[in-house]
């Protein structure tokens, strides 16, 4: 007779898809880079970049951004479309770093 008390047991976490990729190799300056801005239009990315940019261009020299503007919202209603199109945008622009703003 089955204890009617006894529960079957799931790990909650599921199965790892991916074991993990390499990262990029980190920049040893931001001077003369260009920078890419992407944001999420969730948490005052707007007012948060702007203070990135000021405060980056006064340590690092011919430093560029090409704002947050030129991608699009990442999160919403054409993240899709926007992140398909973003490797050929950042080859575009040049760009050489990212700054990726996501709020809640």
């Amino acid at each position: 007779m089955k204890d009617s008390s006894a529960y079957e047991v799931v790990w909650p976490r599921g199965k790892r898809g991916e074991s993990g990729g390499r990262l990029a190799k980190r920049l040893d300056t931001l001077e003369g880079k260009v920078v890419c801005e992407l944001w999420d239009w969730i948490f005052k990315g707007d007012v948060i970049f702007q203070v990135f940019e000021e405060e980056l261009a006064k340590r690092y020299p011919g430093i560029r951004f090409v704002s947050w503007r030129e991608f699009g919202e990442i999160h919403g209603a054409n993240e899709k479309a926007v992140l398909a199109a973003l490797p050929e945008k950042l080859r575009q622009f040049g760009c050489d770093a990212v700054i990726c703003g996501v709020g809640c």
